[in-house]
């Protein structure tokens, strides 16, 4: 499988998240860019998950219907034409890191997929939903990680 190269212009890959990007701060959505999203590719997908969560993977943020020729997402927006989901806050759309404190440092994967027809999904989708639903339809990812801890 194809890999996606991801960044971001406010989070370094293995750093920490910025407080405005918390819910310590105002939450903002961060930006997230991609290079290498195949040619055949029909939409994108991003998530955010952080996996030590003390209840399991808990999901941040998912986007979906992602326009693969953008190059990505802009800080802050969803994207004309993409659908942001509920997240594990019970938020619609970017839910910032708010791991318990004193629970030590979290790592938020921004996961993004090339996916070779649209993703379906259930109404409230879990950050497993999304793996089983991309799993065959895949033409490429790639991952972006951040730190956070209170």
């Amino acid at each position: 499988m194809d890999q996606i190269r991801v960044r971001s212009s406010t989070i370094e890959d293995g750093e920490r998240i910025p407080d405005r990007h918390s819910h310590d701060g105002p939450n903002v959505s961060p930006a997230i860019e991609w290079i290498g999203i195949p040619k055949d590719a029909i939409e994108v997908a991003v998530m955010c998950v952080d996996p030590d969560a003390p209840g399991g993977t808990f999901l941040h943020w998912l986007l979906t219907g992602l326009d693969p020729h953008t190059g990505g997402v802009p800080e802050g927006r969803v994207p004309d034409g993409a659908r942001a989901w509920p997240n594990d806050f019970g938020e619609e759309g970017w839910g910032g890191p708010a791991p318990p404190p004193g629970h030590g440092p979290h790592r938020y994967r921004f996961e993004v997929f090339a996916l070779a027809q649209p993703i379906e999904l259930p109404d409230r989708p879990t950050a497993q939903d999304v793996h089983r639903a991309t799993e065959g339809i895949t033409l490429a990812e790639g991952i972006l990680v951040g730190i956070y801890e209170r």
